[in-house]
């Protein structure tokens, strides 16, 4: 009797032991994962940050602007005589870049919905350049009188130019290039090995 109750008490503690072991080994296993989800997550996240600034959408334009300064001469009796009227035609063209800042993304990993989510900033404008080797400015209208300062041409440019890429951003410029942004992460993720069904992106 003794040496049963013995065998009994021998084989509750054997799968006692074995039930600790196989508990023990999930839980280490789960850690194991989860330590690498974020040292994975971590890695990507300073993938992202050495493209740092990624211009995504580029727009090519070019534009005529007509220019006109006169000039006018105050005698005693009669006033506000035009006697320096001139008018230009500058011709320019530039390119306007838009983009974000991959420095700034936030990458995290959701255990409970095992989905990567990468956080980054809206698009906004990186550069808009007037390629001045181009711009040519003619003479439609001169006079012996007049001349025409070169600040006067850089002004106009500078001002159309500013005004042209307002009216990009009201026609949708920047959400277009965050389209883009979503479009090379989701490429460049799953080049890394992930599933796009797997993969959430939102912009800040």
């Amino acid at each position: 009797m003794v040496k049963k109750f013995k065998w009994i008490l021998l084989t509750i503690l054997v799968a006692m032991i074995v039930v600790t072991g196989i508990y023990v080994f999930k839980e280490y296993d789960l850690v194991q994962i989860s330590t690498n989800k974020t040292s994975e997550t971590a890695l990507l996240q300073d993938n992202l940050v050495e493209l740092s600034e990624w211009t995504t959408l580029k727009y090519e334009y070019s534009n005529v602007i007509i220019s006109r300064t006169e000039k006018n001469l105050d005698l005693p009796v009669i006033s506000d005589i035009s006697y320096g009227e001139t008018i230009k035609l500058i011709t320019y063209s530039g390119y306007l870049k838009a983009g974000t800042d991959l420095s700034k993304n936030q990458t995290s990993y959701d255990e409970l919905s095992k989905k990567l989510l990468i956080r980054v900033p809206k698009s906004q404008i990186l550069d808009n350049v007037v390629e001045t080797e181009k711009t040519t400015v003619e003479d439609v209208k001169g006079n012996l009188f007049s001349d025409y300062p070169t600040q006067i041409v850089f002004d106009e440019i500078n001002a159309n130019k500013k005004q042209l890429e307002e009216e990009k951003i009201n026609q949708g410029f920047l959400e277009e290039a965050d389209q883009r942004v979503r479009q090379l992460l989701l490429s460049f993720l799953k080049a890394k090995g992930y599933d796009e069904d797997d993969i959430e992106i939102e912009f800040f």
